[in-house]
């Protein structure tokens, strides 16, 4: 059903031709997207008012996935209901899902070529520089307490050097914060929020009708997959390891980086740590959430195990369901908590849970700058347990000089010319063609 506030002059295929559009032009990670719909939808076409908008993005803060996609599917159902949401949320995924696929079979195809590799020389290294300088904004923003800069710590030590679950380190800090938010909320900062007077009915049947549809929808895929290639697959591999990673998603694509590809890398040995950074770099200079890397992981792993389907088909499948149980869990938390919103800007342990993950997740992404570092700077990064902590030790000797400059200029670019992200990562995949035939 349409939302009761529905504008019944914006016709559905207005909405369809505005978010073709968001789709094609979503650049920049999840504050330029942010930036754009507000743009678009806010201040040129007046379709939502300021108020709504920003409430809803704090809703979605609240939410695992993407909050970006899951903001523009919120628009979508506010303004032509389930029909509204589910085409605004897949016109903001499937253009960067298609150009992600056809760059992964690339990729692939044409991994092993010199000049590919010298081109992914450069892009590492200014993928390098972006995720210090998302670390540096994420922190400027998230930490002004001193609860919040300890939660950061002990997150960067619980997964850096401890080797903790993520999902337990996400869980944790939500716990640590809604308890904090109960007794001392001033040390997260928190203020009461002001509610509404007149909170609507609680909209009980919209909720589980949405969570018994969409859980279905996800699971579906998953039951034809266990019943005709079988539990041991990879394809049941990747589809378990991604609906997994969609239910612990909060905080942003660059929080969970980190624990992704560390077990894509070193637990199922689906892929290199330098790949994983180039599945970055191919993410960042596409349209869509920057969460489709995971599209580029699951290519991959489906394309280097394809029994019994030949390696374009295996990694197509394997492209294809990870998308869909990374994205289907977005429409389910909209459509089943949307109805909720006006009554949970109440929420203040909510809010303290959302607080803490959030400090957290400044010391998850610190851990993913650490990891990638090393990964991009040193051709050889071993592992040694020291009592209860995991140490990286890299090869000095495998320190990779050309690298470490292009890092050192997409930096200069990012932090002393403020480029854009576009820019930094064309002059330094150019950089890494001219530097990419000395050794």
């Amino acid at each position: 059903m349409p939302h009761p506030d529905i504008v019944p002059n914006i016709r559905f295929t207005d909405l369809l031709r505005a978010f073709s559009r968001i789709g094609l032009l979503s650049f920049g990670g999840p504050a330029g997207q942010i930036a754009l719909m507000h743009r678009e939808l806010v201040e040129e076409r007046a379709w939502i008012g300021e108020d709504d908008f920003l409430h809803a993005l704090n809703f979605c803060h609240l939410l695992p996935g993407p909050e970006a996609q899951q903001l523009a599917t919120w628009i979508g159902w506010r303004l032509h209901g389930w029909r509204g949401g589910l085409a605004a949320g897949l016109l903001f995924v499937i253009p960067g899902a298609a150009i992600i696929l056809a760059l992964s079979m690339l990729y692939a195809i044409a991994a092993n070529l010199g000049w590919v590799a010298a081109l992914f020389l450069g892009v590492k290294a200014a993928v390098l520089a972006i995720v210090v300088q998302a670390l540096l904004r994420i922190a400027g923003r998230a930490l002004d307490t001193g609860v919040k800069r300890a939660l950061a710590v002990a997150a960067f030590i619980g997964l850096f050097l401890l080797d903790l679950p993520f999902p337990l380190i996400v869980l944790g800090a939500g716990a640590i914060g809604m308890a904090v938010a109960a007794t001392r909320p001033e040390w997260l900062a928190l203020k009461q929020g002001k509610g509404s007077p007149d909170l609507p009915a609680r909209p009980w049947r919209s909720t589980i009708s949405a969570i018994i549809l969409w859980g279905a929808v996800w699971a579906a895929p998953m039951a034809l997959i266990a019943l005709t290639l079988g539990q041991g697959h990879v394809l049941w591999q990747i589809g378990a390891f991604f609906s997994q990673l969609a239910i612990v998603t909060f905080g942003g694509a660059y929080a969970v980086l980190a624990y992704m590809a560390q077990e894509a890398v070193q637990g199922f040995g689906w892929l290199r740590a330098g790949e994983m950074a180039d599945g970055l770099g191919l993410a960042e200079t596409t349209p869509g959430p920057l969460i489709l890397v995971t599209q580029f992981v699951g290519y991959l792993a489906a394309f280097r195990a394809p029994e019994p389907f030949s390696p374009l088909v295996a990694g197509v499948l394997g492209a294809a369901i990870t998308t869909w149980v990374t994205f289907a869990p977005c429409f389910m938390w909209i459509f089943a908590f949307a109805p909720w919103i006006d009554r949970l800007g109440n929420a203040v342990r909510i809010k303290g849970g959302l607080a803490a993950v959030t400090a957290a997740v400044v010391g998850v992404i610190g851990n993913l700058t650490a990891w990638f570092a090393l990964h991009v700077l040193f051709a050889t990064v071993g592992e040694t347990r020291f009592g209860p902590l995991r140490l990286h030790v890299p090869d000095w000797t495998s320190f990779d000089w050309r690298a470490a400059a292009l890092a050192v200029l997409a930096g200069i670019m990012a932090f002393g010319l403020n480029w854009s992200v576009l820019r930094i990562l064309g002059v330094c995949a150019a950089g890494g063609l001219a530097l990419g035939h000395l050794v």
